[in-house]
Parts: structure tokens; C-alpha cells; sequence
């Protein structure tokens, strides 16, 4: 079978994105980050780093970028747990984690320096007002980059050091990385892995927003989770509608196709990611993707609907209402 390119998952988020990725994970070539790194799209990730250090640098921008990026790679990353208890830096390796973060530092930095910290309480300049007190703080001056691809080799480095390394530890030629909100940042994706596939999945917005009601993270009311989403929608369709998807390596598939034709439709997801069919553990059952259908009784269900108004058919569905319509004229 040819090599296939690095893969992210993309979405919504209760879309199915967790269980495609699990099922291209499954291939013999393709191993999968097995939890939402994050780091790569989240603020304070490499994304933001990116343009602090080149079309939107001056030193202040600069140095919160890396201090931004240095607390989510060496605290917030480390600290954060999936449902086994397991951590990012576990997965992809600890050692092969800190030696690549540690590596990345100077490649970022052109200068450090200790600054003065002016006394607190009745000390002075001279005397510092405790003990305890630092006389001083480490700055960082940041690198400018005017060739931005010069830093994008960089951070291209880490990205192959982790994902390529923990693909490598599974006896796997490449990888797949599932992030939802990677829907949004495609671009900074394609600049960072020029050749990956984005596999973006869909389902049903009015089932997206029903299954997030029971997210403990995110708005647990009808109007508050189209708060959260309609934009998440607009915005994706905004962009999309600005670029050619022909020419990229992108691939946008349905949970509910996927349910209604599993094995067809595996065998042409896969085929699309350039690799040949095999059969999966994880499979997309159309039960679980039903189970939510009956959630709202017709008036909030109209109700989100219109709310969402043209989101609906753009994204490639019908309106519960619309198809009702249509069944009483026809009778």
C-alpha cells in the first residue's frame, strides 16, 4: 500500500469526529494521536505564534506569544488528562515530549536578559522589601521571522519529532490528529503540513446542537448552544465560500452516510485517504446517530430551525419542517 499523507479530523464537535478518527486510527497505516492535542489551533498554540513572530511581531506581542506557548507546552498540556488518565506527552512519548520542547526554545528566542523588579511594600530599588522577594525577572527578546516558512520549518520539526515519532513507536508509517475546531483554522494547517488531508465530518445541526445540551461544557439551553454554535457555522461557511477545496487534499463526509452505507462508505473514505479498505472495530451505527431525533417537540425543533435559518441546507440537510411540508402538499 503507498504511504499516506498526515491526516487531521475536523468538525463541530459532536459530529463524530472522536469516532472517525478512531476508525482511521484503526488502518495498519495510520496511527492516531489518541486525544485532542490541541496545541496546534488553541490560543496561546502555535497558530498565534506564528503571526506574533512575523506579520504581527514587535517585541511585547513577541515575548507573550512564547510565554503563551511555553505555559500550554510545559503546564497546561502535561497537566491535562483524557478519560484512561492518560497525557499528551504519555502518548507520544515523555522523553521524545520534553526533548522536543526544549529543543524548540532557542530556535525562538534571539535574546534574554534579567529585568530590575522594582520593590513592593517599603523596599526600595536597593533593598528588596522581603526575603522572598526576586530581584529580577527573565525576559525573552522573540525572533523575528521575515521569511515566515524559515518558522514554519520549525514548528513543522516539532510536530514530526511528536506525531511522526508516536506513529513510528506504533510500527506506522503516519498519523491522524483530531481536534474539532481544526474546522477553523484549515489554512494554518495546510501551512504546517502542506500535504496532510483534512477529513471534515458532518451531522445534522439540529443533532449537533441537541447533543451539546449535555456537554458540561458548553450552554446547557436551547438559545444558549445556538449562541455557541451559529457562529462556529457561519464562520466555517464564510471561508469555505472564499476558497478553492479542489485543488487541497479535503475530504467532507456525513456521520449519517457513513451510518447508512458503513462498509461502502468506508471502503470510499478510505480510498480517498489514498490507502486500500480494511475492516474496523469502529463502524458508524445509525442508532446512535437517530438517538436524538425526538430530543425537542416540534415547536423548539421549528423553533431552532429557523434560528439557524440558511445553515441548515448549506451544511447539506433538509428542515424537519420543510420535508413535513412537502409530505402534506403531496397528499
Amino acid at each position: 500500500m503507498p504511504i499516506p499523507p498526515p491526516i487531521f479530523v475536523a468538525g463541530t464537535g459532536r459530529c463524530g469526529t472522536s469516532r472517525i478518527a478512531d476508525i482511521i486510527g484503526e488502518h495498519p497505516l495510520i496511527h492516531r494521536i489518541p486525544m485532542e492535542t490541541r496545541f496546534l489551533v488553541d490560543p496561546g498554540g502555535l497558530r498565534d505564534l506564528a503571526d506574533a513572530l512575523t506579520c504581527r511581531y514587535d517585541p511585547t506581542v513577541g515575548e507573550d506569544a512564547l510565554h503563551r506557548l511555553s505555559d500550554f507546552l510545559t503546564v497546561r498540556v502535561p497537566d491535562r488528562r483524557d478519560d484512561r488518565g492518560k497525557t499528551v506527552p504519555e502518548l507520544v512519548g515523555g522523553r521524545r515530549y520534553r526533548d522536543a520542547v526544549h529543543k524548540l526554545w532557542p530556535q525562538l528566542t534571539a535574546y534574554m536578559f534579567d529585568e530590575p523588579v522594582p520593590a513592593a511594600g517599603f523596599g526600595d530599588a536597593a533593598r528588596p522589601a522581603g526575603p522572598f522577594q526576586p530581584p529580577s525577572r527573565r525576559r525573552v527578546v522573540p525572533r523575528y521571522f521575515r521569511d515566515r516558512a524559515e518558522l514554519i520549518g520549525i514548528l513543522r520539526g516539532l510536530i514530526d519529532s511528536l506525531f511522526g515519532g508516536a506513529a513510528a513507536d506504533a510500527g506506522k508509517p503516519t498519523w491522524c490528529e483530531k481536534t474539532p475546531f481544526n474546522l477553523l483554522s484549515m489554512e494554518f494547517l495546510w501551512e504546517l503540513v502542506p500535504e496532510a488531508t483534512i477529513v471534515h465530518i458532518k451531522r445534522h445541526p439540529v443533532s449537533v446542537l441537541a447533543s451539546h445540551l449535555v456537554q458540561p461544557w458548553a450552554p446547557s439551553t436551547v438559545e444558549g448552544a445556538l449562541a455557541y454554535l451559529e457562529p462556529v457555522y457561519r464562520r466555517w461557511l464564510t471561508w469555505k465560500n472564499t476558497v478553492d477545496l479542489t485543488g487541497r487534499r479535503y475530504v467532507e463526509v456525513k456521520a449519517e452516510d457513513l451510518a447508512a452505507d458503513w462498509t461502502g462508505q468506508r471502503r470510499a473514505l478510505f480510498e480517498r485517504l489514498g490507502v486500500g479498505d480494511v475492516a474496523t472495530r469502529s463502524a458508524f451505527q445509525a442508532q446512535r446517530l437517530t438517538n436524538r431525533t425526538d430530543q425537542f417537540d416540534a415547536e423548539t425543533r421549528q423553533f431552532i430551525e429557523e434560528a439557524l435559518g440558511d445553515i441548515i441546507p448549506a451544511m447539506g440537510y433538509e428542515c424537519q419542517r420543510r420535508r413535513g411540508d412537502a409530505g402534506r402538499s403531496g397528499r
